[in-house]
């Protein structure tokens, strides 16, 4: 059974999975079963690449257990339970790097991301606030929630491989 940790070091509230590794793997399985296929669609066109991958939540049984976590951190961290979750998938390939953005452009009161795979060099998040950006490297099986108005980006991927990660926004529910 995988057991969450929150930490807040504000601005940033950070996750970490113990037992996560099932998790992670059913989720890469998943992932790259329906990458390509007819229940997934790609979004957000910068830096000559489509940022987001979006995979119908029906196609993905196994992100269940990785939304319930993420889900029980948002309604601790938001002090509420009428919370709804939309997800993503990142994936940059190598020389990739995702662009400066925020996530301002709803009712969104939380967003967040959890690193499935992180080889060595794979690109810190950058998180944007008062005292300059924070550099976070990515590690598997963690999770980083911070304010939706936080401008953000990741680095380069200079891994020579795959990173990957599945990012969240929680709002009120409807």
């Amino acid at each position: 059974m995988s057991q969450l940790y929150l930490h807040t070091e504000p601005p940033l509230h950070l996750g970490r999975v113990d037992g996560h590794q099932p998790i992670t793997r059913s989720v890469l399985g998943a992932f790259d079963r329906e990458f390509g296929g007819p229940n997934m669609h790609q979004s957000h066109l910068e830096l000559g690449r489509l940022e987001n991958i979006w995979i119908t939540r029906e196609a993905i049984p196994e992100i269940d257990p990785l939304l319930t976590l993420a889900n029980q951190a948002a309604r601790t961290i938001l002090g509420r339970d009428d919370l709804r979750a939309t997800f993503w998938f990142n994936r940059m390939l190598p020389g990739e790097r995702t662009a400066r953005h925020n996530h301002e452009e709803g009712d969104e009161l939380l967003s967040g991301v959890y690193y499935l795979e992180t080889p060595p060099d794979c690109g810190d998040l950058l998180i944007y606030h008062t005292g300059g950006p924070t550099h976070i490297p990515p590690r598997e099986g963690r999770f980083i929630f911070f304010a939706p108005r936080l401008a953000h980006a990741v680095e380069e991927n200079r891994s020579g491989q795959r990173r990957l990660s599945v990012a969240f926004n929680f709002g009120p529910e409807e």
